[in-house]
């Protein structure tokens, strides 16, 4: 019985069509096409119906292509032929007279960051075509960056099949175009899956990419806050080591990007850990502060009433904490009377 909707030289000619539509697409996703939705593995039927091809032999390919609506990118699902069918239709022509061997550009270096590999420049194939009596040669030749497909959209670094067969995928994609030229009554203008596969769309057009890197802003630029959240334990490791100051980590960070007001306020809020040796005084490996001489500085600024107030509150207090307070008391007192001389 045929397949429904399929005419009876069709499933004669390609006793697969002939099965039931639902047990031919079982056995292509679970086979030919694992893990294709059900909706990609009709296309597949659809196109195979409508060119009276072997869906068995997989003629085509379900190919996901980056697509742009509006401002955004989204996957679809599209069937496109491969070199293999191209290769086919030729063949049953009777006039297909065979292909040259692929003949390669000088060999360049493609170089993203810190990934690098060599690439064919160029390939050129040529297909011969019977016309009458005539064998008559149709010749492509395709550059490796207008063809080679990225990982991603907006990388510039192939993907893996590019990656591991960078001149074979391009005698592919030459071969196909010297298909197209000699035989475009059967192949049309239709790209192969090798030729797509990777490629976004943008309103049907595909965007094709070069290697060369996109310049870069001039002049340090802002640093970037997971790089900054990364690197700040680093940074205070330092500090509390006594290895580096806050200043010395803002001014070697600022040499390279810009750092914004709230990342130097972290830098600068690590303090150092204040270390007393009991036997000299010594504050951080500093004299420690002499608490006569402090008062009686003090005291020199006419209009500061250090008598009673200070000195009770500093009383009060012991230790490191007391030494800081008599140097907090000082430079407080002295930028108001400079403040006020002014």
């Amino acid at each position: 019985m045929n397949a429904p909707g399929l005419p009876a030289t069709i499933s004669a000619s390609v006793p697969a069509l002939a099965m039931d539509e639902r047990e031919l697409m079982a056995v292509l996703q679970s086979s030919l096409y694992p893990g294709a939705k059900a909706e990609s593995i009709k296309l597949v039927l659809g196109y195979c119906k409508a060119s009276g091809l072997d869906p068995m032999q997989k003629p085509v390919h379900i190919v996901p292509i980056s697509v742009k609506q509006g401002d955004n990118y989204v996957m679809r699902d599209t069937v496109m032929p491969g070199i293999g069918l191209y290769r086919t239709q030729a063949s049953r022509t009777g006039e297909y007279a065979g292909i040259t061997e692929p003949e390669f550009g000088p060999t360049k270096q493609l170089k993203v960051g810190e990934f690098t590999m060599d690439y064919p420049e160029w390939c050129r194939v040529t297909v011969k075509r019977r016309c009458g009596g005539t064998v008559v040669d149709f010749t492509a030749n395709e550059r490796w960056t207008e063809n080679y497909a990225t990982q991603k959209r907006d990388s510039q670094v192939p993907n893996a099949m590019w990656k591991r067969r960078p001149f074979a995928q391009l005698a592919k994609c030459a071969e196909a175009q010297a298909l197209r030229k000699a035989f475009p009554e059967l192949v049309g203008g239709a790209p192969t899956a090798e030729e797509m596969e990777g490629k976004p769309y943008e309103d049907g057009v595909i965007i094709e990419h070069s290697t060369q890197q996109p310049e870069k802003p001039a002049g340090p630029q802002p640093y970037p806050v997971e790089a900054f959240e990364k690197n700040l334990p680093a940074w205070t490791k330092l500090i509390m080591d006594g290895k580096k100051t806050a200043e010395q980590i803002v001014a070697m960070v600022s040499s390279k990007a810009v750092l914004s007001d709230e990342q130097k306020r972290k830098i600068k809020a690590v303090k150092k850990p204040t270390t007393i040796d009991h036997d000299t005084g010594e504050i951080n490996g500093a004299p420690a502060v002499d608490e006569e001489a402090l008062l009686k500085r003090l005291q020199t600024f006419s209009d500061i009433d250090v008598g009673d107030n200070d000195a009770t509150l500093i009383g009060q207090v012991k230790g490191q904490d007391r030494q800081n307070l008599f140097a907090e008391t000082y430079q407080a007192r002295r930028a108001e009377v400079l403040e006020g001389a002014q």
